[in-house]
């Protein structure tokens, strides 16, 4: 079997092959990953298709050097809060929790809502940020986009770029202290 550098080459020129081994390599490590959180085997698995639909669509920006582990499973985390986003949204979500709440734990109901607080807090935490920083670290966390396609779009070098991202993830690491878990598995290299 080709190494994972190969496999990415080969991807990035268009190669089906190469592609359907990387699938075959993380599709199922990613439906773990989604599944842990959605609890549903169909949400889980159209997210991994759209991840992989992605994944094919900018084959050709894919940076073979780079981990594509990480860049796999950001693009998957941002479809799984996408879709966290549409079920807390959803209608019956109210009277779901409502249910859940008269029969759960103080320790059941406060887990269920840590996801969302997180994600309020982290809204928050990003209007902190000086505009360019906030734009790059958007730019990169919730749009997948590498240093390089930062630094491109933003006619700034790669080293800036690296540098505000830093000091993004510097201030949002301390505004964001009472949800380090989440915050570490929002801006981790899975």
């Amino acid at each position: 079997m080709l190494e994972e550098k190969q496999l990415l080459k080969k991807l990035t020129e268009g190669s089906e092959f190469g592609f359907n081994a990387l699938y075959n390599l993380w599709a199922s490590r990613l439906y773990g990953f989604v599944y842990s959180y959605l609890k549903s085997d169909s949400a889980a698995k159209d997210i991994v298709q759209e991840t992989f639909v992605r994944v094919w669509t900018n084959r050709a920006g894919i940076n073979p050097d780079a981990s594509f582990k990480s860049y796999l499973f950001t693009i998957a985390y941002h479809l799984l809060l996408k879709e966290l986003r549409r079920q807390l949204n959803h209608p019956q979500m109210e009277n779901y929790l409502d249910l859940k709440n008269e029969s759960a734990s103080s320790e059941d109901i406060e887990a269920q809502y840590d996801f969302e607080l997180f994600l309020k807090a982290l809204e928050v935490a990003k209007k902190k940020l000086p505009l360019k920083q906030r734009e790059i670290f958007v730019l990169n966390k919730e749009y997948s986009l590498s240093v390089r396609e930062i630094a491109l779009r933003l006619s700034i070098s790669e080293q800036v770029v690296r540098n505000q991202l830093s000091a993004a993830l510097k201030l949002l690491r301390r505004e964001l202290a009472n949800y380090s878990y989440l915050f570490i598995l929002y801006v981790m290299n899975l």
